[in-house]
Parts: C-alpha cells; structure tokens; sequence
C-alpha cells in the first residue's frame, strides 16, 4: 500500500483521471489504499487530495462513507462540494442487496428520462422486491409518482427514503415538491429545510424556503 500522502495521492492519480481511465483508476485505487485511507484524504488540507477523494469515494464507496461525504458539502471548496454531491448519488444508485436490484433501478432511471412512467415503475418495483430497504429505489419511484400527479404516493414512498436514508437531500426536496403541489405549505417548508440542513448549496430549494416563509409566517398552515 502506498504512504498516505495527500501529495503523492495526487500525483499518483492525476494522470489517470486525466486520460478518463476509470478502470485503471480503480485498479490504482484497490492496489493502493484501502477505503479508510481514501476517506483519509477527504479530510485533509489539500484540496486537490479532497476533490479526487470524493471521486474516489464515489466510485468504490459504500453507505457508511456517506456522513464523510456529507461533511464535504459544507467544504470551502465549491468543487469539493460538487465532487461529494455526486458521490453521494454514485452510492445511492447502487445501493441495492444485489447487482440485478441496481440494474432494475437503473432501467427505472432510465424510463423515467424517456418519461415512460408506468414502465419505470415497473423496474423499481422489482427493484424493491429485490431489495427491501433499497432507498434509492424507492426515491425514484417517489419522482415517478410525482410526475404522474400521485402526490400521495409520491409522499409515502419519500418518506420511506428519509427513513432508510436520512441524509438524502433529494428525497427532502422530493418530499417538499409533492407537500407543496397539495398546498400543503407547512410541511413543504419543514421537508425543504431538512434537505437545506443537508446540502446547504441546494439555491432552488433555498429559494423556495424564502417563500413558504413569507406565506407561512410563524404559524402552522
């Protein structure tokens, strides 16, 4: 295993990264530190160690490096925060007990781009049959929902992501969407204040707090 030195890990790195070799880059990174020395990294003082630590972390990560990660989204570094954002999604899309139940949720993801609803739904029901606590499949489905105007559905299946997996931003922004399209405006605010205590960098739910705020005032809607 190589020495843990910010410098080194660097330079270790940053032709790999440079030729977008990501096979190599996880051949590199398994044969050179463990994970631990990788989360390492994401705390130290150099900040060109901290942005490829978080890309690191993204692509061999697991569950438990998401408090780190979140961490990072408090970074001073914008990149930081962006690299960190994004590995926190990388882990939650694979998440899955199995490799069909990722892959299930991946042909979800994907309908829902093409706005094939009742087929991604589809997808992400045999993805938490698959995987019971999968959270990320049950945040897909909750946008899905969402889309399909099932606010209520939408809210249930948002709440069982937060529940699986409290520090998901997205899933408190989802929440916050579907409170929001029933008008209820209390709970809107509550949900997109917990996704804010989160990532704070999230400038549209932000601004949509300012708002509830004004029309909710201090009372309870």
């Amino acid at each position: 295993m190589a020495e843990v030195d910010p410098k080194q890990f660097v330079q270790i790195l940053q032709p790999v990264l440079e030729a977008q070799d990501w096979d190599r880059l996880m051949r590199t990174l398994k044969s050179n530190w463990t994970s631990d020395q990788v989360l390492d990294f994401l705390k130290c003082d150099d900040c060109d160690a901290r942005k490829i630590a978080a890309l690191a972390v993204g692509l061999i990560g697991q569950s438990c490096c998401l408090p780190e990660l979140q961490r990072k989204l408090m970074d001073e570094d914008r990149m930081v925060v962006q690299m960190a954002e994004h590995a926190m999604w990388q882990i939650w899309f694979r998440g899955g007990a199995c490799e069909e139940a990722n892959k299930c949720l991946a042909r979800g993801a994907e309908a829902l781009n093409r706005q094939q609803l009742d087929q991604a739904i589809r997808h992400l029901n045999r993805a938490i049959e698959l995987s019971p606590d999968f959270a990320e499949a049950y945040n897909q489905r909750a946008i899905a929902h969402y889309l399909a105007e099932r606010y209520e559905e939408s809210i249930a299946d948002a709440k069982k992501v937060v529940k699986l997996m409290p520090l998901h931003f997205g899933a408190w922004s989802g929440l916050g969407h579907a409170y929001l399209a029933l008008g209820r405006l209390h709970e809107a605010k509550q949900a997109y204040e917990k996704a804010l205590e989160v990532n704070p960098h999230l400038e549209c739910v932000a601004e949509l707090v300012q708002e509830l705020r004004q029309q909710c005032g201090s009372g309870d809607i």
